[in-house]
């Protein structure tokens, strides 16, 4: 992840706290960007107006007026966005916990359709976070072969391990989000370039490590190293649950400034994808947890 998705890689910001900056070249003949934070906004449709929203008064011949910019990304298409996007991976997750029940039997079968779809699903993120523009159809997808994923995942461990399991990490992953929207509402979150900068390499250290875990546990068998059984589980679990709150800081950001700056509405999909992925990783920590916590290795 180049961001805090990989979808908002290429669209930093640059707002008063000097965070990114939508990599947009200064436009022409405005100020410079110290004196005004606006000043590197890639939405301005006059170069040459101080103001980037400003268009030019075509009646009268001189002043500019800022009327709203149509077309432009809001938070009311932020929040459905994300309910559509978030309601297919509910739906695909419910289809495949009653229509893909988890083997006792055969559960090389249940687990490998599960590591397909998420498979299918990785491909479709990675294929959406470089592509210059948002494919609704492709995010839609991606959120469908997740909820299959998180589906069968989820039906094994309220099968194999706790009833109340899903209940627990739906609830945890709704109050994390709660919680990191006050207080990034409150502005006792800031995010700043350091913020910035300390959770990508945050990021890339613990996926990294995860995925040795993983290696590890794939050619040597067992727990791997025993990155994420134990108490080692239990600790990266909750580091795994802190780093998807600092995420969820990073996209409230991205998304604030895509609508303060008047980005695209189809902008408003990319936000969605964001907050998808956040929200799948922090509710499968939690997971994690409580199989943990549950007495499962």
């Amino acid at each position: 992840m180049r961001s805090s998705n990989p979808v908002f890689s290429r669209r930093g910001f640059s707002r008063d706290n000097g965070y990114a900056g939508f990599n947009a070249q200064q436009q022409a003949g405005g100020p410079a960007a110290g004196t005004n934070p606006y000043a590197t906004n890639p939405y301005a449709t006059n170069p040459y107006a101080t103001n980037p929203y400003a268009q030019p008064d075509v009646q009268q011949g001189t002043g500019l007026q800022a009327p709203a910019r149509p077309g432009a990304m809001t938070i009311d298409d932020v929040v459905s966005r994300t309910a559509i996007t978030l309601g297919t991976v509910f739906v695909t997750a419910a289809l495949a916990w009653f229509l893909l029940p988890v083997d006792p039997a055969n559960l090389n079968k249940s687990y490998g359709i599960a590591i397909g779809a998420a498979l299918v699903a990785f491909v479709l993120a990675m294929v959406q976070s470089f592509k210059r523009k948002p494919a609704p159809a492709l995010i839609l997808a991606y959120a469908a072969f997740e909820g299959v994923f998180l589906g069968v995942i989820s039906s094994a461990v309220t099968t194999y391990v706790a009833a109340g399991a899903v209940p627990q990490a739906v609830l945890g992953t709704m109050s994390v989000f709660a919680g990191v929207l006050i207080a990034y509402k409150m502005r006792w979150i800031r995010v700043t370039r350091r913020f910035y900068g300390f959770v990508m390499a945050a990021a890339i250290g613990f996926v990294l490590l995860m995925a040795v875990n993983m290696l590890f546990a794939v050619f040597g068998g067992g727990d791997g190293l025993g990155f994420r059984s134990g108490g080692l589980g239990i600790l990266f679990g909750v580091i795994g649950i802190i780093l998807g709150a600092c995420f969820l800081a990073l996209d409230f950001k991205q998304v604030e400034d895509g609508v303060t700056y008047g980005a695209p509405r189809e902008e408003s999909w990319l936000a969605a994808f964001g907050l998808t992925m956040t929200l799948v990783w922090i509710y499968l920590e939690f997971l994690r947890l409580v199989a943990i916590f549950s007495g499962d290795d």
